[in-house]
């Protein structure tokens, strides 16, 4: 077989039956002609109005169902994203790394800078902002649990602390976005399949994707997203809520937040119609802006010569704790173990097709080389210079007698101002810190409407304008309508939901690692044999 046949019959492999369709649409201007769309409102309204009815009934059960996930599958959970790190690394060493997303003509849509700021603003940024002092400064002080049972209060606390927020925030959790993210662009661009996360499947089930298993996995990707981000709405709502009371005295009360909520909703809308290049885009810039501007001042404040030598600190720890946190085997600290890091590690998965989804949305054009250094190793170190900045100055007040954070942590959502309180121009930088809580949150709104859209439109990268506002107006409607009637136990409820869904997902994500690899594998081979064709043709 000559090399021009045998591209041929490459080529032919991945040829597959699927229309994404023609736009169907309703009086409303919604694109129904998805069955996704209809399962997903449907099962959402369901669930929501059983969480507002029986609040407390649903928190209690769905809380149950998280704690048995986490509890039975922690093995599952750790070994997994112990798994995704290594995949992720294994494939930039690999020669699989130089194929393009989009093809090798392909030019990237987003400057470096531009696409930095958009993946941390939808990945992290305001996790980040919340769990930054509130985490490091509860581990040293045992507010929060202690990791590996290191504790005292001494520098070798502190040096465990900084060492496993890094632990939860640096590698594992980009490497399960990077998996899912890599996924959906590969057979998106360069097998030209819907955008969905469905098409990560084709390699093994083949044309079966298009039906009910395709169905299933998309609409169980809704459901995640969905709450996910109406739980984290809600939640920041009451954050940003606690942030104004400090800082201006207004009471943190319920007509406060469902405020917050409806103002945070309005200019998600405004931003979901102008597109990702005139609505996250730039939102994302002006996160990254304002938040290098507190992070400078941070820095010079709490002392630059401080600054360095925690960020020793917490890359030491990083190094120093990254494989015993990595072992399930024989841990002592259950629950550290189960309340941080099986949590978050079942939150991250959950998470990962609307993170995912929306990195691989503004993607296209990079190496896979390229696409997963960023994703992973640049999101590390700036991940470690954020949690050292402000997570390293809580601590020092904390170690230092200084300020509420020496007392410990009464009110998480507060840490953040408690640790800025003790800083020159308290009133401007926790000004400026409600600002940065509110526009990460805006985006991730925006960028959750923009993947939910996708999806349940059968994969179209520009469904009609009103869908879009549907879905970003029913996340504020369902955290709203959940702080209305059953308050922080309807959120919590909310919240046990999106984490049980991790467990199904951490399977459609190993799965998604075999199905990436034989994809990749082939558009290698096809690459190579294309190369050869050329300097034949030459």
């Amino acid at each position: 077989m000559n090399t021009n046949q045998r591209v041929d019959e490459l080529e032919q492999r991945y040829d597959f039956d699927y229309e994404i369709g023609e736009d169907n649409i309703h009086p409303f201007g919604l694109d129904l002609h998805n069955p996704v769309f209809i399962w997903s409102a449907v099962l959402i309204v369901v669930f929501v109005v059983g969480s507002m009815i029986f609040p407390e009934a649903s928190k209690s059960g769905l809380s149950s169902t998280r704690d048995w996930v986490i509890n039975s599958f922690d093995w599952l959970f750790l070994l997994s994203g112990n798994i995704f790190v290594l995949f992720c690394l294994l494939m930039i060493c690999l020669p699989y790394g130089r194929v393009r997303l989009g093809g090798q003509d392909a030019k990237p849509e987003f400057s470096l800078l531009s696409w930095f700021a958009m993946l941390f603003a939808a990945g992290m940024g305001i996790g980040l902002m919340f769990w930054s002092v509130a985490e490091p400064v509860g581990y040293f002080t045992e507010w929060a649990g202690t990791p590996l049972n290191v504790a005292g209060g001494d520098q070798a606390s502190k040096t465990a602390a900084m060492g496993a927020v890094m632990y939860h925030w640096a590698l594992h959790p980009w490497a399960i976005y990077g998996v899912v993210a890599l996924s959906l662009a590969f057979f998106a661009y360069n097998k030209d399949m819907p955008l969905s996360i469905r098409s990560t499947f084709y390699p093994l089930f083949g044309d079966r994707v298009w039906g009910t298993l395709g169905n299933v996995i998309d609409t169980m990707a809704v459901l995640a997203t969905i709450f996910g981000l109406a739980t984290s709405l809600g939640f920041g709502a009451q954050q940003a809520a606690g942030g104004i009371e400090f800082l201006f005295g207004v009471p943190a009360n319920l007509p406060l937040e469902i405020g917050i909520i409806a103002g945070v909703t309005a200019v998600a809308l405004v931003s979901v119609l102008r597109g990702i290049d005139g609505g996250v885009k730039l939102l994302s810039n002006i996160n990254m802006g304002l938040a290098g501007l507190l992070l400078l001042f941070v820095i010079i404040a709490g002392s630059v010569f401080a600054f360095a030598g925690n960020l020793l600190t917490t890359f030491g720890g990083y190094a120093e704790y990254l494989l015993p946190l990595s072992n399930p085997i024989g841990r002592e600290d259950q629950s550290f173990y189960h309340s941080w890091t099986i949590f978050y590690w079942a939150w991250w998965i959950s998470w990962s097709p609307f993170v995912g989804m929306f990195i691989a949305r503004v993607s296209r054009g990079r190496t896979v080389r390229e696409f997963l250094t960023a994703v992973l190793i640049v999101p590390m170190v700036v991940t470690g210079i954020w949690m050292t900045a402000f997570g390293g100055a809580g601590v020092d007040q904390a170690m230092g007698g200084v300020g509420s954070l020496a007392g410990g942590i009464q009110d998480s959502s507060l840490t953040l101002f408690r640790m800025l309180e003790n800083m020159p121009l308290t009133s401007v930088t926790s000004f400026l810190a409600i600002v940065l809580v509110l526009v990460f949150f805006i985006t991730s709104s925006d960028s959750g409407s923009l993947v939910i859209d996708t999806i349940t439109a059968g994969g179209k990268t520009e469904a009609p304008a009103a869908q879009r506002v549907f879905w970003c107006a029913a996340e504020g409607f369902i955290a709203a309508a959940l702080l209305v009637v059953g308050g922080a136990d309807a959120l919590s409820a909310l919240q046990a939901a999106s984490v049980t869904t991790g467990l199904p997902f951490t399977f459609v994500l190993l799965l998604m690692c075999y199905s990436l690899l034989k994809g990749i594998r082939h558009e290698y081979a096809l690459l190579k044999l294309q190369d050869r064709q050329a300097a034949g043709a030459a």
